[in-house]
């Protein structure tokens, strides 16, 4: 990805943070700082489908706005570790012949805005919690290790990196008037298909080979480096958070 999208995704968070923690203005805003711990995993041409056998350790730290009881405005930086082995689980013997493995470190900056269902921050809520969805945009850099199949003569060091679209649903519950713990699921929508180093690519072990007349093309039974044209790399966050209020908010109207 070239540095102008990467500055233009930067600029976003950075707004973003500067509105989420720029001084309060009157007592129906609120602003807080935390942080979060969890897992993280991806989906891709490894692992199709959430694997809890192949999980890695993420962290966040956030700025949080609160414009009224139901609207949020978040911006923070994640950091996680992403893995994948044919190894570990493969989809078919194909893939256990193919042997691509990857294992690396994802730094991520976004910004999403939060709905809230219930009134929790109220004074006078009779709902200490409240569930919630966000929606946002980020970028995400990825510096890995790995191989795309058993013969990649270019294993080793790589990195990508991609705009990002976050989403997904969390719970809020107020402990106290300035203490918020939060359990939150995130999905990330990449346009990247070269976090597990397999990027539908056919410069290492091509899928085709020339054939005898008539047939031009056939298919090559030693091609172990293949990939899914039609989709990209995702990556899913699970983890707990707590924030801590600089303001308390009695009332929102």
């Amino acid at each position: 990805m070239n540095r102008k999208a990467f500055h233009v995704a930067l600029q976003i968070v950075v707004l973003g943070w500067m509105v989420a923690l720029s001084p309060l203005q009157s007592n129906a805003q609120q602003h807080e700082i935390g942080f979060g711990i969890g897992t993280a995993t991806y989906s891709g041409d490894i692992i199709r489908r959430i694997d809890p056998t192949q999980l890695g350790i993420q962290g966040t730290l956030f700025g949080r706005r609160n414009f009224d009881n139901a609207w949020s405005l978040r911006a923070g930086v994640h950091i996680a570790r992403l893995n994948g082995a044919d190894s570990i689980r493969p989809l078919d013997p194909m893939a256990l012949a193919r042997n691509a493995h990857f294992r690396g470190t994802l730094v991520e900056v976004s910004a999403v805005m939060e709905f809230h269902f219930l009134d929790y921050m109220a004074h006078n809520s009779v709902t200490p919690f409240s569930p919630y969805g966000f929606l946002g945009l980020g970028y995400s850099v990825f510096s890995g290790n790995g191989q795309s199949h058993q013969e990649d003569l270019a294993a080793g060091n790589y990195n990508t990196s991609s705009p990002v679209i976050p989403f997904g649903i969390g719970l809020k519950y107020k402990l106290k008037d300035r203490l918020i713990l939060g359990l939150e699921a995130g999905v990330r929508a990449s346009f990247t298909d070269n976090i597990d180093r397999i990027a539908n690519e056919e410069r290492y072990t091509p899928r085709f080979q020339e054939g005898p007349p008539p047939t031009d093309r056939v298919v090559n039974p030693y091609a172990l480096n293949f990939g899914n044209p039609n989709d990209r790399d995702w990556y899913y966050f699970l983890g707990v958070s707590l924030s801590y209020s600089f303001h308390q908010v009695k009332c929102f109207n």
